[in-house]
């Protein structure tokens, strides 16, 4: 299964960086082979001040050895293996009428000191975070998710939707990080569920992620904006970053297992402002995105 998987993501990243690429028509990815001293390595692809695209990346990693001690806790676990390989991105646009996308596509696998597998399982999602609330975003990206959900389990959209409001929030400042999408992880064999189901589950939500934002990047990139727009933008990255230092699994698991940092901050936006005690003017697009972020709705 890791292999797998592995191979899956290759192509996938392969196919994720040549239609953004297309879509940003300036700027290329640039790419960089690394290895862990502990155990495995990645590949990292960034893209960077293009015509659409200010910063991105599209990263995929297999990592492996023995489970770090903090991990150890973490999973309340003792001295064990691991395996780890997933594909992870995160692009921030120029335009603060295009949104901001994250997503992530993971395997793990854990084993005794005998080589044995002791555990396994899938994780991931996508989710959307706009500066700009465009009604119509948010229905497409979410339709998308759930036509994928839908081919695998009647459930799987309204409960990976709920995990990812849940899973994104800031609980400091009490508001989602964006408008969601789906999150869902220790994703494990059981009687009615085998892990064959649960990487064809896995891999169709990750064959669908250019349908759900390709389309709104193409229908947003060139509306016209202020600097009061990029203002706002830069301001609302700033809560993009908290999240994703303070409250981010995979952040913390890429520190705590001695990840490649250049990769695992890739995700952080290259402007960014922190503004004291900041609140939108009443009645304003600001405000209307605020109100949706401390209460949040279906979208389908």
């Amino acid at each position: 299964m890791k292999n797998k998987f592995y191979a899956y993501i290759q192509t996938l990243q392969d196919k994720i960086t040549a239609e953004l690429e297309r879509v940003d028509g300036q700027a290329t990815f640039r790419q960089d082979l690394w290895e862990r001293p502990e155990g495995g390595g990645g590949r990292t692809r960034v893209i960077e001040n293009g015509a659409v695209f200010e910063k991105g990346g599209v990263n995929i990693s297999a990592v492996h050895g023995s489970l770090p001690q903090a991990m150890q806790t973490y999973f309340k676990v003792g001295d064990v293996d691991f395996f780890a390989c997933g594909l992870s991105l995160v692009i921030h646009p120029k335009n603060p009428m295009v949104p901001t996308v994250h997503a992530n596509w993971r395997y793990f696998e854990m084993y005794d000191k005998e080589g044995n597998t002791v555990d396994q399982w899938f994780g991931g999602g996508q989710d959307l975070t706009p500066y700009y609330l465009f009604e119509e975003d948010a229905r497409h990206f979410h339709q998308t998710c759930k036509s994928a959900c839908d081919k695998h389990h009647p459930d799987f959209y309204s409960k990976f939707k709920k995990q990812c409001d849940a899973y994104f929030w800031n609980a400091h400042r009490n508001e989602a990080r964006g408008l969601g999408g789906l999150f869902f992880d220790y994703c494990k064999a059981s009687e009615d569920f085998m892990l064959d189901n649960w990487y064809d589950f896995v891999t169709e939500v990750g064959n669908s992620f250019l349908e759900a934002y390709v389309p709104i990047v193409e229908k947003r990139k060139n509306l016209e904006y202020t600097p009061e727009n990029r203002n706002w933008q830069e301001i609302r990255r700033g809560r993009y970053v908290e999240f994703n230092l303070v409250h981010d699994k995979g952040t913390l698991f890429g520190l705590k297992t001695n990840g490649r940092i250049e990769s695992i901050l890739m995700s952080l936006p290259p402007h960014v402002q922190w503004v004291y005690d900041h609140h939108p003017e009443a009645g304003s697009e600001e405000e209307k995105l605020i109100n949706i972020l401390e209460n949040p709705i279906d979208w389908i």
